[in-house]
């Protein structure tokens, strides 16, 4: 199969790239830097001619209310592409919980993308992924402050960067979902607790200071960041991945 990964030089873009090269697929990553820029449209066309699938793995350069802008004339330009091109299957990363968080400005924005693939002409398949083991470093760096990083107890199901990859190209490969699919880790965590178990591990000296208004995560409650019935679950543990 050809399929164009856009944003496909970003940390999990290009391991989806490079998953699916090896099992034989013509992956190509396209992002500004290669020339495709989802806003003016540059190099657009030429990305998506001949590919039988895209996926969407992009990011919006900002996390404030200016997300959803860029998310209504990406994907809008994306899809409106795509659908010129003869695309027949459009694939959308997205975040587990997104529809359960409405305070926070980027998760609306993605709700938006969302559902601007639901509405599109091009059969499509969402994929939302919980938070990523290699992200949780950033997550604590928000709210460090000298000695101590608060966080708040907010549940989340962290996966394993390569298993989410690993599941989208699975996704990608097959028939359009038509749909939603939650893609998380085996295991369910508090983020307060996830940061002492990466700093016991990294035998790292700052303490973990649990508060229920630290951080952009403070804005989701309860089960909002879990996986829903019927996910897929992936292998990894934390703790392995921390430690291997």
């Amino acid at each position: 199969m050809k399929i164009a990964v856009i944003g496909g030089t970003g940390r999990i873009g290009s391991k989806i790239v490079e998953i699916l090269v090896k099992e034989g697929h013509e992956a190509l990553p396209h992002a500004r830097s290669t020339g495709v820029d989802l806003v003016t449209r540059e190099g657009l066309s030429a990305a998506l001619k001949g590919a039988d699938v895209f996926i969407d793995a992009t990011q919006s350069p900002t996390a404030d209310d200016a997300s959803a802008d860029f998310f209504r004339r990406a994907t809008g330009n994306l899809l409106t592409a795509a659908e010129a091109a003869g695309v027949q299957h459009a694939v959308l990363l997205s975040i587990v919980g997104v529809d359960q968080v409405p305070d926070l400005a980027y998760y609306r924005a993605k709700v938006l993308q969302e559902e601007l693939f639901k509405a599109g002409a091009v059969p499509c398949s969402i994929v939302r992924a919980s938070q990523f083991f290699e992200y949780i470093d950033e997550i604590m760096s928000w709210t460090a402050q000298g000695d101590n990083v608060r966080l708040p107890p907010t549940l989340l199901q962290p996966i394993a960067l390569a298993d989410a990859a690993r599941a989208v190209t699975d996704i990608a490969t097959g028939a359009p979902l038509h749909g939603v699919r939650d893609v998380a880790g085996p295991d369910t965590l508090a983020l307060d607790e996830l940061g002492k178990i990466t700093l016991t591990a990294r035998r790292d000296a700052r303490t973990i200071v649990t508060d229920p208004d630290a951080g952009p995560f403070a804005a989701a409650s309860g089960k909002a960041l879990l996986a829903s019935d019927g996910a897929h679950i992936a292998p990894t543990h934390y703790l392995d991945w921390l430690t291997a």
